[in-house]
């Protein structure tokens, strides 16, 4: 559906919220996201043009949690002071956009991960801006009182230590895989002999913060994206997540995103009052390398399924691979550590 086809919708949607003949003109259709449709556009009325973007679920059945939970989590961050979006409105309805969807204020900048990297490669000094101010946003957030957050946000039973809840879900995923992996049963059985105990504390984490869900400007980190995955859980799940190989884009050198090395990721993240766990960290780093072997089979499932049929969906299953090749050198080099 192309992004002009919401454009209507939108307009209806925003005279009936804001009691004012709004025009809709569709700038684009971001072509980033195999799950969401995320349509910029200007809304205009006799006051004042409104830049905004609208983030649409096509498919109900692929919510991770309700919409109205995520759009909750990226006011929470904004407020704690992580660079993220101002939430306009929210629907949890199908109609008039064909699924739920949220309304959030445009903020112009860099988002694809290669376009990312080019910028680094031509200002040296942007790749350690953006991991330094990434290890501060994180810091906020983790920071802020978890418990003012909407109730229904995704966290572990009571009893049940983050860690040990996402390590059951990773088994539950690989007992409905296609195809069971030899290196996902080897880094499973790595996982449970290694699980750490509860954190001091439990925190808000973004869940998916990550080149490919942040954006970023001249000056560095300008938002963080994407935050269906927002729950309760370890402090060092965000930053591990960030350091997983996946997501440098061939740049292997830079473990913070293909942009940096760990050092000022670190240096931020202290700076602005986050305890560092290297163990903890690399837990999660093995957890998350494991987790998105399994996310990505889990996307080309769907796609065979036809519950999001799409040829981004149906690629991902090649993939597989080479987190399991991923997943395996973790491994070796921290037997190799431990042998030392």
């Amino acid at each position: 559906m192309s992004g002009e086809a919401f454009g209507p919708g939108l307009s209806s949607y925003l005279t009936e919220m804001w009691e004012t003949e709004v025009d809709v003109e569709v700038v684009t259709q971001a072509t980033t996201g195999a799950r969401r449709a995320n349509v910029l556009f200007d809304a205009v009325t006799a006051e004042r043009r409104h830049q905004l973007v609208a983030t649409i679920v096509p498919n109900r059945e692929m919510l991770i949690q309700p919409i109205g939970v995520e759009a909750s989590g990226i006011a929470f961050g904004r407020t704690a002071g992580m660079p993220a979006a101002e939430v306009v409105s929210v629907n949890d309805n199908d109609d008039p956009l064909g699924g739920p969807f949220f309304i959030t204020r445009r903020v112009d900048g860099e988002t694809m991960p290669r376009q990312i990297l080019r910028m680094v490669a031509d200002d040296p000094q942007l790749g350690p801006t953006i991991a330094r101010q990434s290890g501060e946003a994180m810091a906020l957030l983790h920071a802020a009182d978890a418990s003012t957050i909407d109730s229904e946000i995704t966290q572990p039973e009571p009893g049940v230590s983050p860690a040990a809840r996402a390590l059951a879900l990773a088994e539950e995923k690989y007992d409905g895989s296609f195809q069971k992996s030899p290196a996902i049963a080897l880094g499973l059985n790595w996982l449970r002999e290694h699980l750490p105990g509860e954190a001091a504390r439990r925190h808000v984490i973004h869940g998916d913060f990550r080149n490919g869900n942040i954006m970023v400007g001249p000056e560095g980190l300008r938002l963080a994206l994407d935050w269906e995955g927002c729950h309760i859980g370890d402090p060092m799940e965000d930053p591990a997540w960030l350091c997983v190989r996946m997501w440098r884009f061939r740049n292997d050198h830079l473990e913070v995103g293909g942009f940096s090395d760990r050092g000022p990721l670190v240096d931020g993240y202290e700076a602005a009052g986050g305890t560092w766990d290297e163990e903890r960290f690399w837990w999660w780093k093995v957890l998350g390398t494991l987790r998105w072997g399994l996310g990505l089979e889990t996307q080309a499932r769907e796609h065979l399924a036809g519950v999001h049929s799409s040829v981004v969906m149906a690629a991902s299953g090649r993939r597989v691979a080479e987190l399991e090749y991923d997943l395996l050198m973790l491994l070796q080099n921290e037997l190799s550590s431990s042998a030392r």
